[in-house]
């Protein structure tokens, strides 16, 4: 692979609002010293949107990070970020902080942790606009309700009062973004601004990236792993591997004609709606984890026994009849239905999958499912036995029979727990393994998640947004469960480790015929895996049916509009999407 930087801007010029030159950042570990950048540089011109993409631990989050100095201390920088002429490495602590989120902004990957739970959002919103504008408190409310207003929040001025955890994922994401754009920055920061978010929301954000670009001259780095994203939005890209650049072209020429290996791999495994590979694989040929002992398989296989005597073998894996859930209102306020006389089954061996905007209550009937929450009406059936009115103690040894993969691993994951011992906790819990064979089975998890063996002794706050989520789904296929809720579970995956996740994800399906519930706003990886496909909108069910007669010839015009929405890796047929999706058409779909 070429290191070399084919840069459109040379580093350094005076057309460049941001510049990074010859950065190198290393971290000292238990193994020695990792070199996590080795060398870069690139530039951003104003009004320029440069997508910087590669595989979760290539480099990119740690160099957006470096830039406003948000690193931990232990780490070793070199090189230059300049904002301008202004030497951002040189800065004291109070200097740079002024920077931050007045001319430099950042969204981040995990809306969850970068929200304090304590305040409420309109709080934190106006409190980010006080610490940079002279506002008094009565006008910076103000600003901070048109700013959910124009990140497409309904009804600002009620979530202006809310605390992060009483908002879905992609509300949360759309108040980060509120808060990067309230100070109109010379530079944002995307990492990731969309991964939390379902199509429609997500091209209404993208739209107003590039309106910032357009109306302010604001320049953006976005730092993703959706193809389809860089495709919408950048106007040049740039490839991490392993801390190094590997290539960088404008977005037309990168898509059509790709020099490096890496580049080609990369987008090869990007998932296209109505391209189901044949086979339903996206590598050709995916890495094979390593074969489990005789006396684990045995393990497994006497608990499997156990929990078999238990249920129905002829129900469905999971049966919801007429589920509503309602949450309080606030003082005195009207219940909220969150989910809405909900009637769907899932058979073993069977994939469906669960998709609608952000808000819809996708989510919450997933948790409802597994007795994460608790229904107000209806009833949910586990292989058979309801479940809706069990006890705790009723409950546990069927827990053996399903397990979730959470959206956000690091609200998710114990910040107290090793990665090996996270993996592990199940198995232990449930009594299955112990000693030497718990250990063989963490390492086999880890390595089918592609996460090598010295990850098992590191901690959650060690690992990237992406690895984390590998870690999250490898302890959900601990006990080989039955049923899966899947919630958004590659969401924070780049397209290669993705690829070789999904691929796993059906192996294992077809191996042991586990039935699963698959919640995704990506309708390209609901396409991929599916059999069947429910849509949800304002917590009731709009169309269910097969793969093919939902995502390719849908009856409901709610469909229709969210199929239009989503992004395709083809800068020149993305464009022609867009403007059908901003005109209200049907958008074009690839030959």
């Amino acid at each position: 692979m070429s290191t070399e930087a084919n840069t459109t801007i040379p580093a350094g010029t005076s057309s460049s609002v941001l510049s990074i030159s010859d950065l190198r950042i290393s971290f000292p570990t238990e193994e020695g010293i990792v070199d996590a950048v080795k060398g870069i540089g690139f530039d951003v011109a104003p009004g320029e949107i440069v997508a910087v993409v590669g595989e979760s631990g290539s480099g990119k989050s740690v160099t957006s990070m470096s830039v406003l100095g948000l690193l931990p201390k232990t780490s070793r920088i070199n090189g230059d970020r300049k904002l301008g002429d202004i030497n951002l490495g040189e800065l004291a602590e109070k200097d740079i902080r002024k920077i931050r989120g007045n001319d430099i902004a950042m969204i981040f990957q995990e809306p969850m942790t970068a929200l304090n739970p304590v305040y409420t959002v309109g709080w934190q919103l106006r409190e980010s606009l006080r610490t940079h504008q002279d506002l008094a408190k009565s006008a910076a409310d103000r600003r901070a309700i048109e700013l959910l207003e124009m990140v497409g929040i309904p009804n600002p001025t009620e979530r202006f009062k809310q605390y992060p955890h009483q908002l879905s994922g992609g509300l949360r994401q759309r108040v980060v973004i509120a808060m990067a754009i309230s100070c109109d920055p010379k530079v944002i920061i995307a990492d990731e601004p969309t991964t939390a978010l379902d199509v429609t929301v997500q091209a209404e954000i993208l739209g107003l990236l590039r309106k910032l670009r357009d109306t302010l001259n604001t320049a953006i780095v976005l730092i993703t792993h959706d193809m389809g994203v860089v495709a919408d939005l950048a106007d040049r890209v740039v490839v991490m591997y392993n801390g190094e650049i590997v290539e960088q072209a404008p977005v037309g020429e990168l898509f059509a004609n790709p020099q490096e290996e890496y580049t080609q791999k990369l987008l090869a495994a990007v998932p296209v709606l109505g391209h189901r590979p044949e086979g339903q694989r996206l590598l050709e040929d995916p890495e094979q984890g390593e074969t489990e002992t005789k006396t684990i398989a045995e393990a497994i296989r006497l608990a499997d026994t156990e929990l078999e005597s238990q249920i129905e073998a002829d129900a469905p894996a999971l049966e919801i009849k007429n589920l509503v859930l309602e949450f309080p209102g606030r003082r005195g306020q009207a219940k909220n239905r969150a989910v809405d006389d909900v009637s769907l089954s899932i058979q073993r061996g069977e994939i469906l999958g669960l998709v609608g905007e952000s808000g819809s209550g996708k989510s919450t009937v997933g948790r409802c499912a597994i007795r994460l929450l608790d229904p107000t009406e209806g009833t949910v059936s586990i292989a058979g036995r309801d479940i809706t009115k069990m006890s705790a103690k009723e409950l546990r040894p069927l827990r053996r029979y399903f397990s979730i993969v959470f959206q956000d691993p690091a609200s998710t994951l114990d910040p107290k727990m090793t990665i090996g011992e996270s993996i592990g906790e199940p198995l232990v819990l449930h009594k299955v393994l112990a000693g030497k064979e718990l250990d063989q089975r963490v390492a086999t998890l880890l390595d089918k998640v592609e996460l090598s063996g010295h990850y098992r002794n590191r901690y959650p706050h060690e690992l990237s947004g992406g690895q984390r989520q590998r870690v999250s789904i490898a302890r959900a296929l601990a006990l080989d469960p039955k049923l899966l809720i899947a919630d958004e579970p590659t969401s924070a995956l780049d397209v290669s480790v993705q690829a070789r996740v999904l691929d796993l994800f059906l192996d294992l399906q077809q191996t042991l015929q586990f039935a699963c519930l698959f919640i995704s706003h990506d309708l390209a990886v609901v396409d991929l895996l599916a059999d069947r496909v429910a849509v949800m909108q304002h917590g009731k069910l709009v169309e269910v049916g097969t793969r093919d007669e939902v995502l390719h010839s849908p009856k409901e015009d709610y469909t229709r509009r969210l199929l239009s929405a989503a992004p395709v890796a083809d800068p020149a047929l993305q464009a022609e999407r867009r403007k059908a999706w901003e005109q209200g058409k049907v958008a074009p779909v690839a030959d």
